[in-house]
């Protein structure tokens, strides 16, 4: 299974958010900087996310984008499903519905795999970041 770029550059964007601008709003240009990415690309994924009620767009000459909901609650499913969408990765192709054990089994592990990113909490990895940095830093004194 793989996710697409979109999806990399969207989690990126809100631990940037997260991390670093929580209440105040960043610019694409600022962020794509930032990043090391096209800022058109970049644009088309936060207005997934702006759609996906995660952050939203601020306008005038301080404007760019931000948090919308608590960073706590913001999960890596949510930002996840913002880009790609909520489709199973898996389909069977003989139409044997219910039935197919095969789809059973896929649909489970999809299961399974939601409910574990949608513990993962995009706050607690920036917390983890931190404290990543404050060793780093401590070890190079």
């Amino acid at each position: 299974m793989k996710y697409s770029q979109a999806t990399d550059y969207a989690l990126h964007a809100m631990l940037y958010l997260v991390e670093e601008a929580p209440d105040k709003p960043v610019s694409v240009q600022l962020l794509a900087e930032k990043m090391g990415v096209s800022q058109t690309y970049l644009s088309k994924m936060l207005t997934k996310l702006v759609k996906a009620g995660l952050i939203h767009s601020v306008s005038g000459a301080n404007g760019g984008y931000r948090l919308k909901r608590n960073q706590d609650e913001i999960s890596f499913l949510d930002v996840i499903h913002a880009i790609e969408g909520t489709a199973s990765i898996f389909e069977c192709s003989f139409n044997h519905g219910s039935e197919c054990l095969i789809q059973q089994i896929i649909v489970e592990g999809e299961q399974q795999m939601e409910r574990f990113l949608s513990s993962q909490k995009i706050s607690e990895l920036a917390r983890k970041n931190a404290e990543l940095r404050e060793r780093r830093r401590l070890a190079a004194e």
